[in-house]
């Protein structure tokens, strides 16, 4: 697949499709396989529902086969790419959707040529919160976005969560609709075992507080419990974590040993903090995922993580950063009887199937595209 195939890849186990150049919607896309990564989810994934609803027509630019992302040199090149396919195009867009909110001056494509198509454009989280670190670069990140909304003051802002919102309209994207993502991590179903441990799956970064759980709760918790850790990559100040003598670091698992690690937890954790730079979960994917595959799911109440969890169903959400009120909680699962842990997982895992899902993420995009059908 070139740089700007419109072929779509689907995942294992689904048929491919080819995206049609005469639909009327477009969907553009700089974050693509083999890169690996919570956008290029979002991105296959949507792509491969939109398709099995209506026609479309993708420009995606796929990463390195090492799993990075794209060069600099492609990403450069990409919106030339674009603007080739759109200005050879034939018929014309009822609606326009960029893959995160670094591309927006895509969408003054839509000046080129007449008709007033919908713009839709997507925000994650650093795409859209860069600008809260501050310095040179995030000045003019800052000052790039702000451009941007005052061009395409109309724009609808696809934020994966409230909390993404939130911080869009601080460079003036005020138009925006919520939509927490799916997951397609569902793995098998739930029985009542566990391995009488906790999971942290994802990368150890300094605002995944998995650092701060380790210095913080995990040393008043029973000695029998462990913490065990899936997952690629760390900060400098979270690589001490996988030294501790009450860690297990399993590295990256495959989705299915991944569901499977879910599943067999005591609990999953996702214990973000509030970094001084203002960073912050846009989402949370691993909290959504675990439920799914029929974990039991403690999350700070923070940021994205608020919409990630159905809390009270899916999983609980914990004061960011009160080590007592995760100690209590993690002590609470752990005593547990069985037949109202084997109730509580099943629920949670029956409704974040319903709600987590990638059918509703694309119907609510046509939605606010205007195509609903």
């Amino acid at each position: 697949m070139s740089a700007h195939d419109p072929s779509l890849h689907a995942p294992a186990g689904k048929s491919a499709h080819r995206t049609n150049r005469a639909a009327d919607f477009l969907f553009v896309t700089r974050k693509w396989a083999p890169a690996m990564g919570g956008m290029e989810t979002w991105s296959i994934q949507l792509a491969e529902h939109l398709l099995a609803r209506r026609p479309i027509d993708l420009i995606a630019l796929k990463g390195r086969e090492n799993g990075m992302p794209p060069s600099v040199f492609s990403l450069l090149l990409f919106p030339f790419t674009v603007l080739r396919r759109y200005l050879t195009r034939s018929e014309s867009l009822k609606a326009i959707l960029l893959g995160d909110m670094a591309l927006w001056p895509l969408a003054l494509l839509a000046k080129l040529r007449g008709g007033k198509p919908e713009i839709l454009i997507a925000a994650h989280g650093t795409d859209v919160a860069y600008h809260r670190r501050g310095g040179i670069k995030g000045s003019l990140y800052g000052a790039y976005l702000r451009l941007g909304a005052r061009l395409l003051p109309a724009s609808i802002i696809i934020a994966n969560s409230r909390a993404t919102a939130e911080v869009a309209r601080e460079t003036g994207w005020t138009n925006s609709e919520i939509v927490p993502l799916g997951t397609a991590h569902c793995g098998a179903s739930y029985d009542s075992s566990h391995n009488g441990h906790i999971l942290f799956a994802g990368r150890l970064v300094h605002r995944k507080g998995c650092g701060w759980f380790v210095n913080n709760v995990l040393p008043h918790l029973p000695e029998t419990i462990r913490l065990q850790i899936a997952g690629t990559g760390w900060d400098d100040s979270e690589a001490h974590v996988i030294e501790d003598r009450r860690v297990d670091y399993l590295g990256c698992l495959n989705p299915d040993r991944l569901a499977d690690a879910y599943r067999n937890a005591l609990c999953v954790i996702v214990p973000n903090i509030e970094p001084d730079n203002g960073e912050y979960e846009g989402f949370g994917l691993v909290a959504a995922e675990a439920a799914a595959s029929g974990a039991i799911v403690l999350a700070a109440d923070h940021g994205g993580l608020r919409d990630a969890v159905l809390d009270g169903t899916t999983g609980h959400l914990i004061g960011t950063g009160d080590a007592q009120a995760w100690t209590d909680a993690i002590e609470k699962i752990a005593a547990m009887p069985e037949v109202q842990r084997s109730e509580f997982c099943r629920e949670a895992q029956t409704a974040a199937r319903d709600f987590y899902n990638w059918d509703r993420v694309a119907l609510a995009v046509l939605k606010h595209a205007g195509m609903e059908r």
